[in-house]
């Protein structure tokens, strides 16, 4: 059911857009709900159960909009999932809304993993330096692998940059057996 996840996803991402919404905060909001939904089982029954009416469903998530300020283009796109018994697919849409944000507003979806943490200054450096090869604005997120030995292995789609010391380590290797 990817598509029904690209549909909404692709939908909303218009809404962001038009709205002039602060899409961060609409991902995080969206996050949050479907956090909430998969830790209570109760409101999953209950967003879930054809027998509940929708206004009782719609309440709910009023109350939960309301508590945690939800913006509402927010709170209607989950009402709107409610209503046509998509809730459940509320995690996969918020990863393809992501995505389509991403790639609306030129952003690079960067995975670095380096040898130990980096400061502040290396990762801006860092950023910066993706931002450079890519043409795009980087967002990265960040891992550690002490067999790396030093440097950093960075991951923008399917383009590796390979700084490790094990990486140069590697080729190094191949170089003297050929």
């Amino acid at each position: 059911m990817a598509s029904v996840a690209s549909s909404y996803a692709r939908a909303f991402a218009d809404v962001v857009l038009q709205s002039k919404l602060d899409a961060d905060r609409a991902i995080a909001d969206l996050r949050m709900l479907a956090k909430l939904l998969s830790e209570s089982t109760e409101l999953r029954r209950v967003w879930e159960n054809p027998a509940v009416p929708a206004e009782q469903k719609r309440g709910i998530l009023d109350v939960i909009a309301k508590r945690d300020g939800f913006s509402k283009q927010v709170r209607n796109l989950v009402a709107v999932l409610i209503d046509h018994r998509r809730v459940q697919f509320l995690p996969r849409i918020v990863e393809q809304l992501e995505k389509e944000l991403d790639a609306r507003l030129g952003f690079a979806d960067a995975q670095v993993t380096s040898a130990r943490e980096l400061g502040d200054a290396e990762k801006r450096a860092l950023e910066a330096q993706v931002a450079k090869l890519t043409g795009k604005k980087v967002r990265a997120r960040y891992g550690q692998d002490a067999s790396l030995l030093g440097g950093a292995v960075v991951r923008v789609g399917s383009t590796i940059y390979d700084g490790s010391v094990l990486g140069q380590l590697r080729k190094i290797k191949e170089a003297m057996s050929s």
